[in-house]
């Protein structure tokens, strides 16, 4: 069976999902460390009859973005938390397309980044790294919108993830 899922992260990400956090800034380098309270990943599932919408709770995450683009570090979403609302589907994904008793683990690794995040404002960019969903690791590019506001920030990013 192959389905494409349509993860729609809001609040501060920085790559594959939803998040928001605090801004660590040095003089050669900026960290960004999330807040899992404010943070969650929206998806969207398309299916023959409707479409489907839940939500996963991001359980922590952080990133390190170097003056030459180059990103470490990982946000990581509990898969196990996913829910959108019908226990039975619910059920049925855990068990049967996302195995979360099996990869409790969602997880997006930056590499490299495209552009540059301004010191306040918006800013768009393209994140570079490998997502890791269901025991296997893709390699992503992803386009995100961040926005610092003093010492936090926001960022929306949306993609689509191919699942076999």
């Amino acid at each position: 069976m192959r389905t494409t899922y349509q993860a729609i992260c809001r609040a501060v990400v920085c790559a594959a999902l939803g998040l928001a956090g605090v801004l660590l800034a040095s003089a050669q380098d900026a960290q960004y460390q999330l807040d899992p309270a404010q943070s969650s990943v929206k998806f969207t599932l398309g299916d023959v009859l409707h479409t489907v919408r839940g939500t996963c709770k991001v359980k922590q995450g952080n990133l390190q973005i170097e003056p030459d683009g180059k990103v470490s570090g990982q946000i990581v979403v509990d898969a196990a938390s996913g829910e959108c609302g019908s226990g039975m589907r619910d059920r049925k994904m855990h068990k049967e397309i996302l195995e979360s008793a099996r990869y409790p683990e969602i997880a997006f690794r930056p590499d490299r980044i495209d552009g540059t995040v301004a010191n306040s404002g918006k800013s768009k960019v393209v994140l570079h790294g490998m997502f890791h969903i269901h025991g296997a690791d893709r390699e992503i590019s992803v386009p995100a919108q961040v926005e610092m506001t003093g010492e936090q920030w926001t960022a929306s990013v949306h993609f689509s993830v191919p699942y076999q």
